[in-house]
């Protein structure tokens, strides 16, 4: 990769990053007055397809154990999730869903799902398509080929 090459990628990769800032921020402040905060509502998310670690929940979400100590405290005292323990290891705290939690995810997923529709639905359709055809790129991206 020669130069140019570098200073387009790093270009790009900032251009990428205020985007992405963007919707976060977008998400923030329309959806504000809900109960489950945008970082609670990634928590949450993560345990969607069955209890975690509470390690593992530090190290996915980059905040260190106490951090993450408070925040699933926060979800518990409103019933979002509960603690358990590992079964092979005492020691080990686990964190899983509740039945509100789940609602709960479910029902400010779909709101910010709604809102983000809106907005691509009011973008000329080659827009649209532009975007939906980077789709495949930001999953390599993000996750890796």
């Amino acid at each position: 990769m020669g130069d140019g090459a570098g200073a387009r990628d790093r270009a790009l990769a900032e251009q990428l990053g205020l985007r992405l800032r963007g919707v976060v921020l977008l998400l923030r402040r329309l959806t504000a007055d809900e109960e489950i905060t945008t970082q609670q509502l990634a928590v949450l998310g993560s345990l969607e397809r069955g209890g975690r670690r509470m390690t593992e929940l530090a190290d996915e979400h980059g905040v260190r154990l106490p951090t993450m100590t408070a925040l699933v405290k926060r979800l518990e005292r409103d019933g979002l999730i509960r603690r358990g323990r590992d079964a092979s290891d005492a020691r080990v705290v686990t964190v899983e869903l509740t039945e509100r939690g789940g609602t709960g995810l479910r029902t400010a997923r779909d709101r910010r799902t709604a809102i983000l529709a809106a907005r691509i639905g009011a973008l000329p359709d080659e827009e649209r398509a532009a975007l939906e055809a980077a789709l495949p790129a930001l999953d390599r991206l993000f996750h890796g080929p």
